[in-house]
């Protein structure tokens, strides 16, 4: 529509979609894996069962709330009412506290309650119940012998996650009048520029797919074993 190379549009934008995804993805697994394993030894045994009702609760409303409404409910609150963040636009380091909160919260209340059911099961096992028998000091306990068994299983449902993560930048972008692929993207579409929508959709696939790659990757270096089952 403008006359210029697709290619010359995607190199200027890409990257600050690309960064926006890989802060909301670091932040999804800075808070949910630590947050899922503490959750697990919390409520361990039926233990707290208004502490595991809580996080349930608040667990499922994150999860289940779109990426817009989160958006446009952080919009109105941080940046219009209390004038914390910018409203839009990236005017800076501040400019990407609600875009990435916007992508990271939902996937970050899934791989939350995905970590907490997997630390339950590895709790539960027999190699840890004589791990306890030894009377092993509870840190060396929980990262040694839990962390490495969940984080497995865990990395794999996160790169599940990913593809959605990544399709969210697009509304999440639209939003905050992002200047990323995304919101290159929704403009497109409305104005029937179908070559910027064609060479959107081809780089964020092939973003997913990258991504799944180096997920499986470092699978594969945290547990051969995985790699074996795979084949």
């Amino acid at each position: 529509m403008t006359g210029e190379p697709v290619a010359d549009l995607v190199r200027a934008r890409l990257p600050a979609t690309l960064l926006l995804a890989v802060l909301a993805f670091a932040c999804v697994l800075v808070v949910a894996l630590p947050g899922g394993l503490l959750a697990a030894v919390w409520t361990r045994g039926g233990r707290r069962p208004r502490a595991e009702l809580a996080f349930t609760a608040t667990t499922s409303a994150m999860a289940g709330m779109p990426d817009f409404v989160l958006a446009a409910g952080l919009t109105a609150g941080l940046a219009v009412a209390l004038r914390i963040f910018p409203v839009a636009g990236d005017l800076g380091p501040q400019s990407y506290v609600l875009p990435v909160l916007a992508l990271a919260l939902a996937p970050t209340a899934v791989l939350l309650r995905i970590v907490r059911v997997e630390t339950l099961k590895v709790l539960a096992t027999d190699y840890l119940r004589a791990a306890r028998a030894k009377r092993l000091p509870a840190v060396p306990l929980y990262l040694r012998h839990v962390a490495p068994n969940t984080l497995t299983a865990s990395l794999t449902l996160a790169g599940n996650l990913l593809p959605a993560l990544i399709a969210g930048t697009v509304l999440v972008e639209k939003v905050f009048a992002w200047p990323g692929i995304g919101s290159a993207m929704a403009q497109s579409v409305a104005a029937q520029d179908y070559a910027v929508v064609e060479a959107s959709v081809l780089v964020l696939g092939s973003a997913v797919l990258v991504v799944n790659f180096l997920v499986d990757l470092a699978l594969a270096l945290l547990d051969p074993r995985s790699v074996i089952r795979k084949t």
